[in-house]
C-alpha cells in the first residue's frame, strides 16, 4: 500500500485555468507519463524538485503556487 504524501497541489486547477490543458499535454511538456501526472495530482506521488520546478515553469507561476506543504500548526489541527 502506497502512503499518500502530505504535499498538496493545485495542478488540476492550474490545468483548467490554462485552456483546460489535459494531463497528457502537461506530461508531454514536463517529460513524464500521463500516469505520473495523475499520481501527482491525486497526492499519491511527490515529484522530484526538478520536476516540480518544470511544472511551475509550464504554468508560469512560483513553485509555492503549485505545491503546498502543511506547517506544524496546520498538522496539529
Amino acid at each position: 500500500m502506497v502512503k499518500a504524501t502530505r504535499v498538496t497541489n493545485r495542478i488540476r486547477a492550474l490545468r483548467f485555468a490554462n485552456a483546460e490543458m489535459t494531463q497528457a499535454d502537461l506530461a508531454d511538456r514536463i517529460g513524464v507519463t500521463r500516469q505520473t501526472v495523475i499520481a501527482i495530482e491525486q497526492g499519491r506521488y511527490s515529484p522530484s524538485l526538478e520536476m516540480a520546478f518544470r511544472i511551475a515553469h509550464v504554468f508560469k507561476v512560483p513553485l509555492d503556487d503549485v505545491f503546498q506543504y502543511p506547517d506544524q500548526e496546520e498538522e496539529a489541527r
